[in-house]
């Protein structure tokens, strides 16, 4: 009799195809929530370059820093790229010659010609999916630029 019921559920195939979507359903949502978001993850990133690529731009090609206070290019950015206050840091850098960028203005010889630089510092945040989870941190995004002005 035993040997005649498990001959019966070895050859009966009803509900194999619900017990191995069980199995594999999880996996195949949580590969594609993780694609979705790592694309979500790149688009920001690329977001970021551009914005910082634009407000290169804008520095470079439409406003006179040298005579405009940091307040001022900082807000026409931030208003012209949809930036919050804490997503833009805008600081001004010099060099003289040959050296390496500093924080101090009139640091050169008599001899050297200063350059003088505005340093636009754009960060963003990303939390994905997996972070609501207990894995992991939101990502964090940083695109520094470098734009001489004098």
């Amino acid at each position: 009799m035993i040997r005649d019921l498990l001959g019966t559920l070895r050859g009966d195939a009803r509900g194999s195809m619900a017990i191995e979507t069980a199995f594999v359903a999880p996996v195949l949502i949580l590969l594609a929530l993780g694609t979705v978001d790592l694309g979500i993850l790149v688009s920001q990133q690329q977001q970021l370059q551009s914005a910082a690529l634009e407000a290169e731009g804008i520095v470079m090609g439409t406003l006179d820093p040298a005579t405009m206070s940091d307040s001022t290019i900082e807000d026409v950015l931030e208003t012209s790229l949809g930036l919050n206050d804490n997503q833009l840091v805008l600081s001004r850098a010099y060099r003289c010659d040959d050296q390496t960028l500093s924080t101090t203005k009139g640091g050169c010889g008599t001899n050297e010609q200063e350059y003088e630089y505005i340093q636009l510092t754009l960060n963003d945040s990303y939390a994905p999916t997996w972070t609501h989870l207990g894995l992991g941190t939101p990502s964090q995004f940083t695109v520094t630029r470098t734009v001489q002005i004098q």
